[in-house]
């Protein structure tokens, strides 16, 4: 297991390149099942994420070659094995394997999904989709078992805005018989990207971006090349580390529309930023006003960057809000800014920063993907050294994350850690 270790107080500048977008990523991959003929993915992260999904596809039947970023999945010899337990257990998005299987082969066995504890997440979304399409849907020891003899087009309203859900169910629904519809989906870019593999493999998709999604089902999809977009929370990511400590700092290989509500909250803030095509530039400043932020579906201010954001205030004069609408218990990061000397409390689904505060480095702890963001951003602010455990969070949404830090002027690199550490980390 290894640590990242952060030296606090270096200016950031120069230019990063977003890596393709892991919410995309995770749903692409497993969407690969529903051809008859070889789907190449371009631009894909290199993240762990993206290699267990690999593996699950290879494991069953699935030809897989990745290289330079680039999958290519031959899914003609697949078969309807079941994935019970392993990989499945570790990684959230492997949910999206029973709504590609159940499309293709009409049965499927998915053990429950793990990935970051961020509370509750139910799948009863999920369920409810695939039961419309015609599809028996039983929780057996631990695993998901879905069995259809055929799968017929329903219309269906999500109850709950769900990424997760909307995806799952487009992937059931492409070679279903008739028309889904698919009321109340949610309207991420990364939805429109899988989308747009699916039309390119031979799906007949209308809608996707908006909250009704029509879907004729075909009897076969065909093989494709498509291209990724880019990681929009890890453009945000940047950015907002720019923010923090950045000078004359480009984040390349971006969609700014797809960052409009944090771009406007860091406006607000009083941060420098410009806007191009494809790039953002961003400044920061010497002082900085608080700000409230309150996250909610797409195109409102994504949940998956308010723990960075978080860190970010703790720089601003006054007091700033932070309340989480989709995830309550997005607040363990909380803990952990307060051993850097952040002054900032819990109450109910809110986080209250008081500012501004001179962070210190300390031995932090990452519980999820984004907490992990946030503190090596905290950790950039600091005075002193910060180290960070957990890496293997953060190794699941940030490519070459030491790299990329360290081409913009950043003192970050990654230590063994000793066994004493490694047996405290496990028990703590």
């Amino acid at each position: 297991m290894e640590k990242l270790k952060i030296q606090g107080g270096f200016t950031l500048s120069g230019e990063v390149r977003v890596s393709g977008a892991k919410n995309s990523a995770v749903a692409l991959i497993p969407a690969t099942i529903l051809a008859e003929s070889p789907v190449t993915i371009e631009g894909l992260p290199d993240i762990s994420d993206v290699q267990m999904l690999s593996d699950l596809v290879e494991e069953i039947g699935g030809q897989v070659t990745y290289e330079n970023n680039e999958l290519t999945v031959d899914p003609s010899r697949m078969v309807a094995m079941p994935l019970p337990n392993g990989k499945v257990k570790r990684l959230r998005a492997s949910y999206y394997l029973m709504g590609a299987m159940l499309g293709r082969f009409k049965k499927a066995v998915v053990g429950l999904p793990g990935g970051c504890h961020l509370g509750p997440r139910p799948i009863d979304q999920h369920i409810k989709g695939f039961e419309a399409l015609g599809a028996t849907v039983t929780n057996e020891q631990g695993a998901i078992y879905l069995r259809a003899d055929e799968l017929r087009g329903a219309r269906i309203y999500l109850d709950v805005v769900s990424v997760g859900a909307t995806i799952n169910i487009m992937l059931a629904a492409v070679r279903a018989k008739g028309r889904t519809v698919i009321e109340n989906a949610a309207k991420e870019p990364e939805i429109i990207d899988v989308a747009t593999l699916l039309t390119n493999m031979g799906a007949r998709i209308k809608g996707a971006g908006t909250d009704v999604i029509r879907i004729d089902g075909v009897d076969e999809l065909k093989g494709c090349r498509h291209s990724i977009i880019p990681d929009r929370i890890e453009a945000g990511t940047y950015i907002i580390m720019g923010a923090a400590m950045g000078k004359e700092m480009i984040i390349d290989n971006v969609i700014p529309q797809h960052l409009e509500s944090v771009i406007a909250k860091l406006r607000e803030m009083g941060i420098r930023i410009e806007t191009s095509s494809d790039q953002i530039l961003v400044a920061t400043q010497p002082s900085l006003k608080a700000v409230d932020i309150k996250t909610l579906v797409y195109p409102g201010f994504p949940t998956d960057l308010q723990q960075p954001f978080t860190s970010l205030l703790t720089r601003a004069t006054g007091t700033s809000m932070v309340t989480d609408t989709i995830y309550g218990a997005r607040f363990k990061h909380i803990d952990e800014l307060r051993r850097m000397n952040a002054s900032v409390k819990v109450e109910g689904r809110s986080a209250i920063i008081n500012g501004p505060v001179q962070l210190q480095g300390a031995r932090v702890k990452a519980s999820d993907l984004r907490a992990g963001a946030a503190l090596v951003t905290a950790g950039l602010m600091a005075k002193g050294i910060t180290e960070l455990t957990g890496l293997e969070h953060v190794d699941r949404g940030y490519s070459h994350l030491v790299d990329k830090l360290s081409n913009l002027g950043a003192m970050v690199w990654r230590e063994r850690m000793t066994e004493q550490e490694i047996e405290q980390f496990q028990n703590s």
